[in-house]
């Protein structure tokens, strides 16, 4: 893919058009029209007041209801999609029909058929479809990327994540869908190529009768044995974003919740001696010791994820590459994502993943 996707006009700014002044919308419009990379043409919504609202009296970026008309001007160059997932599909499907590049903020698109539809067709035409998995771009999660992918951690054991706060009950979409893409998406992309999800085991609870599933837990199967497990929930009277990734050598703890020491790396842990190491008669009863090394916490540089996710959309354009987040990644976790809701329908059914996306 990445030989064949089309770069913009070199030196110049890339035209971009924004559909959705929702929720979502208006961050990625404050985001493009602070980069240097992209010059903002379009706000697209249905409620055009919205839009203009969203842009300000004073703006010159064009507020419209007639997506024909942005997906016609040959001054854009790529389309941000921010509408709801139902509809990522239609309007992210037309933008690449229309020889745009295309970032749709997550989930990629309603269904796993949807989706890979979506990455179908930007393949085809050589053209950036990226996830807007904004997490993925925060300085906390490069950094674990960095120390997973570079060996540091050492062979990874586990992966365990909690984001629970009080609300909000989605009419539409359980817990699972609501909050899940956030750990999924960052699971993905810490792990090393090397290592993927093959299977996964869903329990979830309505214990107020929404009518949809309000706490879940999630549980991966990873193809080296080791396994990764995402606590959500709507009902907690706290708020907590917790993510420990557990290595052979060192263990992390992010606490996102902590600003003063969001990423701690502690060199404490558990070695087996290995039967090389071993004689007849120890094998037998297998050595296990307990290291307790020092804790660190490594400094963060600050920046704002959706700022970094912009750059990363516009490097990958002119670069003629696919970007981090790409569309593969945003199928990877539509695909546990429907893995995940069948193993619901069957109480904790352990359900295979898709191979090779």
């Amino acid at each position: 893919m990445t030989e064949s996707i089309q770069g913009g006009r070199s030196g110049d700014p890339l035209g971009v058009a924004v559909v959705g002044a929702g929720y979502w919308g208006p961050n990625l419009v404050r985001n493009f029209q602070a980069s240097p990379h992209f010059r903002l043409r379009w706000l697209c919504d249905l409620d055009v007041e919205r839009a203009r609202r969203v842009l300000g009296a004073y703006s010159t970026v064009e507020a419209t209801a007639d997506y024909a008309a942005v997906l016609a001007d040959p001054e854009v160059d790529a389309v941000a999609v921010a509408t709801p997932a139902g509809t990522h599909l239609e309007v992210a499907l037309a933008a690449v029909r229309a020889g745009k590049h295309v970032l749709v903020e997550k989930p990629l698109a309603a269904t796993y058929a949807e989706g890979a539809r979506l990455v179908a067709e930007a393949e085809d035409r050589g053209l950036v479809l990226m996830c807007d998995h904004t997490y993925c771009y925060t300085p906390v999660v490069s950094s674990i990327r960095e120390m997973v992918r570079s060996g540091e951690m050492g062979e990874i054991h586990f992966v365990d994540s909690v984001r629970i706060n009080l609300g909000l009950v989605q009419k539409d979409i359980d817990v699972m869908w609501d909050l899940a893409p956030h750990d999924l998406s960052i699971l993905d992309f810490i792990l090393p190529e090397s290592v993927e999800p093959v299977a996964v085991a869903a329990h979830g609870a309505d214990p107020i009768g929404a009518g949809r599933a309000c706490v879940a837990y999630l549980t991966l199967q990873l193809n080296t044995g080791a396994i990764a497990h995402v606590h959500v929930n709507w009902l907690s009277p706290t708020k907590v974003r917790t993510t420990m990734v557990g290595g052979a050598k060192r263990t992390l703890v992010w606490d996102d919740m902590n600003p003063a020491q969001r990423l701690a790396v502690f060199d404490r842990g558990v070695d087996l001696a290995t039967p090389q190491e071993m004689g007849p008669s120890e094998r037998r009863e297998m050595l296990v010791s307990y290291r307790s090394g020092d804790m660190v916490a490594p400094a963060l540089k600050e920046r704002e994820a959706l700022r970094a996710m912009v750059d990363e959309f516009a490097a990958s354009i002119t670069e003629g590459r696919a970007p981090l987040t790409d569309g593969r990644a945003g199928l990877r976790v539509l695909d546990i994502l429907e893995a995940a809701s069948r193993s619901l329908e069957f109480r904790g059914a352990v359900v295979g993943l898709r191979a090779g996306h």
